[in-house]
C-alpha cells in the first residue's frame, strides 16, 4: 500500500478497461488521480468508486485527438493537485483492416489516438514533471507493436511507433528526471469484451491453449505492471517495452502450429 503516496497521476482513456483498472489501483496505492475520457457518466462513476474506497480522484472530460484538450487536462491536474508525477497514455481505438481496406481518414484518426496522443501528452506533461523533480511516463503499446497480425496495418504500425517514441523520450529527458516506458499487453479481457467472450467461449479455450500461462490477460494484470513502472521500485528502468502477454510472443510459430494441430486431432478423435 501507498507505493504512490503523494504522487499525482493522469491516466487517459480511464473510464473503462485497462485505464480504469489502473486508475483504481493507483488511487488505492495513494496517488491522486485524474480520470480522463469522453464518456462523462462512466468517468464520474470511476471517480465516485475511487472516492468511496477512500482514494482521491477527479474526472476531466477530454478528447486526446485534440491538442488543446490534452494541454488543458495536464493544466487541470496541476491546478487541482499542485504537481504532476505520472502520465499513463492509454486511450485506445481500433479498426481491423489491411492497407487496401483502410481510408486515409481512418488511418489518420487511428494514429491520432494511438500515437500522436502519446506525443502530445508527453509534450505537455514533461515540463510540469521537470518542475517537480521528475516523473514517469507509461505508454500503453501492444504485442502488435512487436509482431504484425492479419488486417491490422494501422494498429500494428502505431503501436510500434509508441515503443520507439517511449525510447526517444527516455533518451532525451532522462537527465532531467523523466523516465518513459511502454507496456505491451497481449489479449486482455475488459468490460467491453466480457459479454463477447461468454458468447464465444471457443476464443477463451483458444487462449487457454495458446498462452503458456494457460489463460488470457485481465485489466489488473496491466494495471499491476503500470504500478511498478510508475513507482520508485522501477527507478533504474527507462526506455523499456515491458511485454505482459502470458508468454504469447515467446513461442516459435511452427511450435504453436504443431500444438494446435495436435490439439485439434485429439479433440476430433475424442481423446
Amino acid at each position: 500500500m501507498n507505493r504512490l503516496a503523494n504522487k499525482v497521476a493522469v491516466i487517459t482513456g480511464s473510464t473503462s478497461g485497462i485505464g480504469r483498472a489502473t486508475a483504481e489501483l493507483f488511487a488505492k496505492e495513494g496517488a491522486q488521480v485524474v480520470v480522463n475520457g469522453r464518456r462523462r457518466e462512466l468517468g464520474e462513476q470511476v471517480v465516485e468508486g475511487i472516492r468511496a474506497a477512500g482514494g482521491t480522484a477527479s474526472f476531466f472530460y477530454g478528447d486526446v485527438t485534440k491538442s488543446d484538450q490534452i494541454e488543458a487536462m495536464i493544466r487541470f491536474a496541476v491546478d487541482t493537485y499542485g504537481r504532476l508525477d505520472i502520465l499513463v497514455n492509454n486511450a485506445w481505438s481500433g479498426r481491423s483492416a489491411a492497407v487496401l481496406d483502410l481510408s486515409e481518414e481512418e488511418w489518420d484518426y487511428l494514429f491520432a489516438v494511438l500515437l500522436k496522443a502519446s506525443f502530445l501528452g508527453a509534450k505537455y506533461a514533461i515540463p510540469e514533471m521537470i518542475k517537480g523533480g521528475g516523473g514517469s511516463i507509461i505508454n500503453i503499446s501492444s504485442v502488435h507493436g512487436l509482431l504484425s497480425s492479419h488486417n491490422y496495418c494501422a494498429y500494428d504500425s502505431a503501436k510500434a511507433g509508441v515503443i520507439n517514441l517511449s525510447r526517444s523520450i527516455a533518451v532525451d529527458y532522462g537527465h532531467q528526471g523523466i523516465r518513459c516506458n511502454a507496456i505491451c499487453p497481449g489479449w486482455i479481457i475488459t468490460e467491453q469484451t466480457e459479454k463477447w467472450v461468454k458468447e464465444h467461449p471457443e476464443h477463451l479455450r483458444s487462449a487457454e491453449m495458446l498462452y503458456p500461462v494457460g489463460r488470457p490477460g485481465y485489466t489488473i494484470d496491466i494495471a499491476q505492471a503500470a504500478l511498478f513502472l510508475a513507482s520508485d521500485e522501477s527507478s533504474f528502468i527507462t526506455g523499456h517495452a515491458l511485454v505482459v502477454d502470458g508468454g504469447l510472443t515467446i513461442q516459435l510459430q511452427d511450435g504453436v502450429a504443431s500444438m494446435v494441430e495436435r490439439t485439434v486431432r485429439q479433440r476430433l478423435s475424442g481423446e
